[in-house]
């Protein structure tokens, strides 16, 4: 499967459909990969529907909505290859550590996932085995590759909240999660915010500091600047919001891969937070 990764040596990441996930192609040395963690509510073949009503599974409990779609016209914008799995997060959570208890959700805003709720150790690693690492695997080949041209990747995971949580309206439009490193994340989010029409969150409404999550895994422990991009549903649901902000990021993603200042500083892969790093930091 490595050699699949390759075209016209290393320069190019071609197209891949697997079981678990798709990548989408694009110039190896583009300076981005992108990763989109929840792109499908759809259920592999023998898992029904999980024991859910068809209804739930349109919902942002099965996957992130809009995010997919974002993600694939970034891809094509900046020529950048993405991956984006095929099976819903109700299944098994590419964006949670092995060791979280949210890897594979038996409760998830307040319903209740019947063909989670007395999962066998057995059935979990099966999960992790043909549906968690497959994934991550292929990420980490994907950067190689990348990396191996010379020019060392930025890392973007593409996500959406929901709109309206627990009756409240959100006001954000859109987030950037981050931990401790600072070098994308934070021009990112200064850059989306120097427009001036709308409001991005930081770290909120969720914080990027989630220890094995998808950026810890391939961005922290690896060393490579990283951002985790959050859009509110409503605002992606349908074509003309998803062309809106996939054209966004890209016009400030072409903008910081152009500013040699930025490109130097990210590219310094020494920069790197350990696990005891994390283990010690103050909160």
């Amino acid at each position: 499967m490595q050699e699949s990764l390759n075209a016209k040596t290393g320069e190019f990441i071609a197209p891949l459909t697997t079981e678990s996930y798709t990548i989408l192609e694009g110039r190896a040395t583009s300076g981005l990969v992108i990763v989109c963690d929840h792109a499908n509510n759809a259920l592999p073949p023998g898992y029904g529907s999980l024991g859910l009503p068809p209804e739930q599974l349109i919902r942002h409990i099965a996957y992130d909505i809009g995010a997919a779609e974002v993600t694939r016209r970034l891809s094509k914008m900046l020529s950048a290859p993405a991956l984006l799995t095929h099976y819903s997060r109700l299944l098994i959570d590419p964006n949670r550590g092995l060791d979280d208890p949210t890897l594979i959700m038996r409760i998830s805003d307040g319903v209740v996932i019947p063909g989670n709720r007395d999962l066998s150790d057995l059935e979990r690693q099966k999960r992790v085995r043909e549906f968690y690492e497959p994934y991550h695997s292929a990420i980490d080949r994907v950067l190689d590759t990348c990396n191996a041209t010379g020019v060392v990747p930025l890392l973007l995971s593409i996500h959406s909240f929901t709109d309206i949580w627990r009756g409240q309206q959100r006001p954000w439009h859109a987030a950037i999660l981050h931990d401790q490193d600072p070098r994308f994340a934070i021009p990112l989010l200064e850059n989306l915010r120097a427009g001036g029409d709308i409001l991005v969150g930081d770290n909120e409404p969720y914080s990027g500091r989630l220890k094995g999550d998808c950026m810890w895994r391939h961005g922290t422990m690896r060393g490579f600047a990283h951002a985790l991009v959050e859009l509110r549903q409503d605002l992606i649901r349908e074509e003309t919001g998803q062309k809106a902000w996939a054209s966004r990021l890209s016009e400030i993603i072409a903008k910081l891969l152009a500013d040699e200042d930025f490109t130097n500083t990210a590219a310094r892969l020494e920069y790197r937070v350990t696990d005891a790093d994390i283990n010690n930091r103050k909160t």
